[in-house]
């Protein structure tokens, strides 16, 4: 449903126009100290505004209802929120009876009778990995000597030279540019490494690191694809190939594995790569079925989207590695 986790359990709320979206965090180690500054810092890596984001630019201020005193969690249950002030949910009144291809539109309208919160995509909405990014701040904060970086490594096709710097890459700007003139979208993939993990983390057969890691991320929406290591390029190589010699001190000499054997870690570097689908709403137009009309019709969708949403993942997709490695390490202290 909406809630990850066992002893770091993570339960997200609201949707994308209403009054304020959130997060509530149990498992939050007493006396863990809230740096505000470091949280907003995480909070601008997602954020709207630059070129192939969406122009919906909202405030994104974390307020606490409970689990913090002064700037120190408490233990109790940790409850962030984000208000919702700049929404335009006119643009989506038709998509009622036409919903958008590649969009949750109509499976959430089947689902849940007609009783969704369609505006703004409700909680299927991207707007929910807000809170997912405050809650993968707490994670970061519950573990030491372990890093997660994530970065772009492909944007519309186009590989940039200096990944943690796709944004600006001139290739990356122009694809971005022409897809956006064509009222088109572009998917991306991201590659995320997690430096200092022990071996042992994993609780195989259904909890492998490598099960739970993917099944956070495909939470992410607008994700289409999860590989570790070589991953499918392993399909095409020979046992010598892929397999991963253990060194003098148990580490693998190289990581086709991905850090992970039989689903825990193996002391190297945990590597995987996500891929990401371009975004569903675009102002190209389409065909696609209307239901008042009751025949196959144009669409072409008006409001505020993204061309490549995939730019502001990097900091989600390190920010649910985070949740599902905080809660391995606090179930091994079970």
């Amino acid at each position: 449903m909406n809630t990850f986790g066992r002893k770091f359990r993570v339960s997200i709320f609201g949707e994308s126009h209403g009054p304020a979206i959130g997060v509530t965090i149990d498992g939050v180690l007493p006396g863990l100290v809230i740096d505000p500054d470091e949280l907003k810092k995480e909070i601008a890596r997602r954020k709207s505004g630059a070129p192939g984001t969406t122009p919906r630019i909202e405030a994104d201020e974390p307020i606490f209802l409970s689990g913090v005193v002064g700037d120190t969690a408490t233990g109790a249950p940790m409850t962030i929120i984000f208000s919702n002030e700049n929404t335009k949910s006119k643009d989506y009144s038709k998509l009622v009876d036409i919903p958008r291809p590649g969009h949750a539109d109509f499976v959430a309208a089947v689902k849940f009778e007609d009783f969704q919160d369609y505006r703004g995509g409700g909680h299927f909405s991207g707007r929910i990995t807000l809170p997912i990014v405050a809650a993968g701040y707490i994670a970061k904060k519950q573990f030491s000597d372990i890093s997660i970086n994530a970065e772009l490594i492909e944007v519309g096709g186009v590989k940039p030279r200096i990944p943690a710097h796709a944004k600006n890459d001139p290739e990356v700007q122009r694809v971005i540019a022409e897809a956006s003139a064509e009222g088109d979208s572009l998917g991306a993939i991201i590659e995320c490494e997690v430096k200092g993990l022990e071996v042992g983390y994993g609780e195989p057969f259904w909890d492998s690191v490598e099960s739970m890691i993917s099944h956070a991320i495909f939470s992410i929406p607008g994700v289409r694809g999860i590989e570790f290591g070589d991953g499918f390029a392993a399909a095409r190589m020979k046992g010598s190939e892929h397999n991963d010699p253990i060194g003098e001190d148990g580490i693998p000499l190289k990581n086709g594995a991905g850090g992970v054997n039989g689903g825990i870690t193996n002391g190297a570097p945990l590597r995987f790569r996500v891929a990401f689908k371009p975004t569903a709403s675009i102002r190209k137009e389409q065909t696609t079925y209307n239901f008042a009309k009751e025949k196959m019709d144009k669409l072409s969708i008006e409001g505020r989207h993204d061309v490549c949403f995939a730019l502001r993942c990097p900091v989600i997709v390190e920010a649910m590695t985070a949740i599902v490695l905080t809660d391995f390490l606090e179930i091994s202290d079970l």
